[in-house]
Formats: C-alpha cells, structure tokens, sequence
C-alpha cells in the first residue's frame, strides 16, 4: 500500500504538466493541443513497447483492444480536448481545482466495490469540496486579481467565456472520472499485464486513435479546429508534446497503473489530489504570483474534504 501511495504521489507531479502546455502553447487550438500530445505519446509508447511487442502479443485479446481504444478516447483525447479549452478560457486555477473533484468522483463511481464507504458518510466531505469549488467560482466570475504584464488573467474575460471554460473543465472532469473506475476495475481483473506493459499498450491505442481522428478532423473541419496564424512555432509546439507524452503519458500513466493495481479504488481515487495539487503550484509559478486568499480557501477545503473521505475509508477498513 506505501508503494501505491507513493507511485500516486508521483504520477501526480508528472500528471500535473498537463495544465501547463496551453499556456505554453496559446497560439494553437485545444484539438492540436491534444492530436500533437497523443500522436507524440504514440510514438513514445511504441519505442517502448518494441521490446515486449512478442509477449504482448500472445497476451492480447480482443476484449482488451477494445478496452484500450474506449480508455483511450475518454481517458485521454477527449479529456485533453476540454481541459485545453477549459485552461485557455478559464485559467489553470479553476480547471485544476475543478479537476480536482476526482478524488470524489472517482469514490462515488466505486461506491459499490469492495471497501467503499456508504454514501451517507461521505455526504460532509462532499460538501466541503463543493464550497472549495464554489470559492473558485466565486473568485473567478467575481473578476478578483489582475494581468501579469501584456497577459490578460481569466478574471478579465467575458462572462461568457468565463463559464464555456468551467464547463468544458466539468465535461474533463466526468471523461476522466469514467476512464479511472474502468482502468483500474480492468487492472485488477487482468493481473496478467504489468503496469508497464498496459501503460504501452494504452499509448499505443491512443496514438491510433489520435491519427483516426484527427486525419478526419483536419480533412473535414479543417479551417474550424485550427486555430489561425502562420508565424507558430512548430518546434516548439512538438518539443512542449514529446516532454508532456513521456512525463505525462507514459511515465505517469505507468505509476498510476501500479497505484491502481495496490490500493483499493476507492483510496487510488483519492490520489488524485496530488495532481491538482502539482497543477496549481505549475500555474503560480508560471504566472509568477501567489494564490489569491479565495484559491487559497478553496485549495484548504478541496484539500480537507479529500482528508476527511481517506479518513473515513481508513476508519471503515479498520472496524
């Protein structure tokens, strides 16, 4: 269990990266953003499966292709989709502290495995992540704080846009919930793929699908997913994925897949935490501030809801 926790722990700092490459990136859309991260998690994930490509072979099923290609949709593309578009119209703030629900999501959707608490127990840990979100929600459309030099700050966006990014956060959030429950249930039924040979196999998946879909995007909607302007820097836009496909993806989906295989989902789900914790620590520093006392609020009772949920599930296990 002290392994699963740790390996949480640190597929939550490279998981945390993720909210940080549209800012890097600010001249390219959401859907680059993700096709660009997931064909580079592709081609990672191949040159690290050629080595057990023979073994994966024999092991393969066609129950587990599928299971690959639906993680990887959910799990993966169209999670990165919404939560680029949530980062570049909300901030990273609100959509790693709305993100940051999952450790809560995820129990709810475990609520029926073994070890889970009952829901009635859970119903005041609940309500105090709800008013962590709510603080959020309320610093962000409140328009509290201010640019940074030439960069406008979420505070000073439209309403509108304010709100298309909490809920396209939201829309992150439940692709993500759904992904977790079903990889880790399928972990442990599958005992015969390590966490690296599943972790392989999942890039792998999502390198093809990322191609699928985008081959058809770019040739039918074109003009409507890319974003405009001809002076990007390329470059930089593939160096910025190939370090977020091999932290991010591979490396972190690989801890993350020990730390499902060792705890029990509703504590692996509990993990999460640590990647909204990296995530807003990787946008104060990029933003060159501190939190604002409403993040900061918001940060302490996310926080303490989720100490309150593993509490009650040690309490539980003990009795």
């Amino acid at each position: 269990m002290g392994i699963g926790v740790l390996c949480g722990l640190m597929a939550g700092a490279f998981w945390g990266m993720v909210f940080i490459a549209p800012k890097l990136l600010p001249a390219f859309s959401p859907w680059e953003l993700a096709i660009g991260r997931y064909l580079a998690y592709g081609l990672v994930a191949l040159v690290a499966a050629l080595p057990l490509m023979r073994r994966l072979a024999r092991k393969l099923t066609r129950a587990d292709c599928l299971a690959l290609l639906r993680q990887a949709f959910t799990g993966n593309l169209l999670y990165y989709v919404l939560l680029a578009f949530g980062v570049q119209l909300a901030g990273v703030g609100p959509t790693s502290l709305i993100i940051g629900i999952l450790p809560i999501s995820v129990t709810l959707m475990g609520r029926r495995d073994h070890g889970a608490v009952p829901l009635r127990r859970l119903v005041l840990p609940l309500l105090v992540v709800a008013a962590g979100i709510a603080c959020i929600n309320i610093d962000l459309f409140g328009g509290v704080g201010s640019a940074h030099g030439a960069a406008v700050s979420a505070a000073a966006r439209p309403v509108w846009q304010k709100f298309a990014g909490v809920v396209c956060a939201a829309g992150a959030l439940v692709c993500w919930t759904l992904y977790a429950v079903d990889n880790a249930r399928y972990l442990q039924r599958n005992p015969q793929y390590s966490g690296n040979e599943w972790s392989a196999l999942y890039g792998l998946s999502t390198g093809l699908v990322s191609l699928v879909l985008g081959s058809i995007g770019w040739l039918a909607f074109g003009d409507i997913l890319t974003a405009p302007g001809s002076s990007r820097d390329w470059q930089w836009f593939w160096t910025i994925n190939a370090a977020v496909a091999l932290g991010a993806s591979l490396i972190g989906n690989n801890l993350w897949n020990i730390s499902s295989r060792r705890l029990p989902l509703t504590l692996s789900g509990q993990m999460i935490v640590f990647e909204t914790l990296f995530a807003l620590a990787y946008g104060f520093v990029f933003d060159h501030r501190w939190p604002r006392p409403l993040e900061i609020a918001a940060i302490v009772l996310l926080m303490a809801g989720v100490a309150w949920s593993v509490r009650l599930h040690a309490t539980d296990k003990s009795q």
